[in-house]
């Protein structure tokens, strides 16, 4: 098992109802534990990253009506990676 932990942001405060819908996402095979910081506005899940992955642990969290805000490495454009030109032809 290799216990993994992601840091959401989240939008808007939770309400009683996604608070309830989130708690039911620990009967997830492999989420381990949720907890909340309402100062920062952050849900920190802990998670077995043999089991899943960033992307759907953030689905779940999503499924469960919590209105994250997007990750910053998500919203970049993506940059190719550099590849030098050609050097130019000699005679």
């Amino acid at each position: 098992m290799t216990t993994v932990e992601i840091l959401l942001s989240y939008v808007t405060p939770p309400s009683e109802t996604v608070v309830s819908a989130l708690a039911g996402t620990k009967d997830v095979y492999g989420v381990r534990r949720l907890s909340f910081d309402h100062m920062a506005h952050t849900l920190r899940v802990e998670y077995d990253a043999t089991r899943l992955n960033a992307a759907t642990v953030a689905k779940l969290v999503r499924q469960a009506g919590l209105e994250i805000a997007p990750d910053l490495s998500e919203a970049l454009p993506q940059i190719p990676p550099f590849a030098p030109s050609p050097a130019p032809a000699t005679r």
